[in-house]
């Protein structure tokens, strides 16, 4: 964000030229003080400094989110390794919240950068990056004794054919749990870079993160069903 004044506060030089606004003009608008144009001044200034502060505020917003989204992404890592599956969407829900923070101080920083005159400081509307999809089809396939061409004479021997495809059955349900769970914090974690600020990128990343947490549950079921774990 580019609305920070420099260190050791605002110059009056810099809080006079936010002000977009003439003498006359600014007589004509209060019209409370009659002559005295050293009470605009001040008037306009200090409207400026409000300004100025709230435009820091909004910017300490979206840096903060973004440190604590990419604590969120690193915290959803260890957590989707435990396989913690009700903090992992309760981490998710605090990631919402804190895209609506930044949403709801984007909106200010619109505003405040248009009263001031300053359109150009607005952020561009061209997401960051295309915010990468996973979807079941994706993932490696699950072998089943059920999916071949050979037909068993008896259900010992499919039972042999189960405990032969055992070793490859746990490396596939180990692989696409996997996958899954290091798609979910690469998506958390681009949206944190941007700290939530691209309202758009933002909304998509964290609904791709929600499709991903779904798709890791079945993953987990489907684990448990074949291997019983």
């Amino acid at each position: 964000m580019d609305s920070r004044l420099p260190a050791g506060g605002p110059r009056i030089e810099d809080l006079l030229e936010a002000v977009p606004i003439t003498v006359a003009e600014l007589r004509g608008a209060v019209g409370l003080f009659d002559e005295d144009t050293a009470g605009m001044l001040r008037a306009s200034v200090d409207t400026a400094e409000r300004a100025f502060a709230e435009l820091n505020a909004c910017d300490r917003v979206i840096d903060e989110a973004g440190a604590r989204g990419e604590d969120a992404a690193a915290h959803l890592r260890h957590l989707l390794i435990r396989e913690a599956r009700e903090e992992v969407a309760a981490e998710l829900t605090a990631l919402d919240v804190i895209a609506g923070e930044v949403r709801q101080s984007v909106a200010t920083l619109r505003l405040l950068n248009r009263i001031l005159g300053r359109e150009a400081a607005l952020e561009d509307d061209t997401p960051p990056t295309d915010v990468s999809r996973l979807r079941e089809i994706d993932l490696r396939s699950v072998p089943s004794t059920y999916g071949d061409d050979a037909e068993y004479e008896d259900l010992l021997a499919m039972a042999d054919r189960g405990a032969e495809l055992a070793p490859q059955l746990q490396k596939a349900h180990r692989e696409r749990v996997s996958a899954v769970a290091e798609h979910l914090v690469t998506v958390v974690q681009q949206a944190a870079r941007t700290g939530f600020a691209h309202e758009r990128f933002a909304q998509e990343s964290l609904r791709e993160a929600r499709a991903a947490h779904a798709l890791w549950l079945r993953c987990l079921d489907q684990r448990q069903h074949d291997l019983g774990r």
